[in-house]
């Protein structure tokens, strides 16, 4: 897997996947939409970590500045 996403793109996946959390945790959202919203910020978090995104490779995206040699 050929890294696909920036600095910049990790950091506002991993700051959404927090915001979700908080929601969630201080019960703003419920139910279903809850556990919707925990299961998308654990795949942004696990994304992000791994610089990886499969959509991204999908649609020939990528974020990820290259270092020229």
């Amino acid at each position: 897997m050929k890294r696909n996403m920036g600095r910049i793109d990790k950091f506002v996946r991993v700051s959404l996947a927090v915001i979700a959390a908080l929601l969630v945790y201080f019960n703003v959202v419920q139910g279903t939409l809850a556990y919707v919203l925990l299961a998308v910020a654990a795949v942004f978090v696990l994304t992000s970590l791994i610089s990886f995104c499969p959509l991204y490779g999908h649609f020939g995206l990528n974020t990820c500045k290259v270092k020229k040699t």
